[in-house]
């Protein structure tokens, strides 16, 4: 199953926070195993070859959440 696992960043929308290590928390457009690329909200090796956990999203999703933080 695990070699089955791909991704595709499509676009890269921005970096959030810089972390240690070169580790950075980034907004970008990814496409998980082929399927339409969401947006998706994670930590990112340098090279973009590792990852921590994260949030995906849809675009509808997204702009939601952008209202709920606008609150804030």
């Amino acid at each position: 199953m695990a070699d089955d696992f791909s991704f595709e960043i499509v676009e890269s929308v921005g970096t959030v926070a810089e972390g240690k290590g070169g580790w950075n928390l980034e907004l970008n457009l990814v496409s998980w195993g082929g399927r339409p690329a969401k947006y998706d909200l994670r930590s990112w090796s340098p090279d973009h070859q590792k990852m921590g956990k994260g949030i995906t999203l849809t675009k509808e999703e997204l702009i939601a959440l952008k209202g709920v933080l606008e609150k804030i």
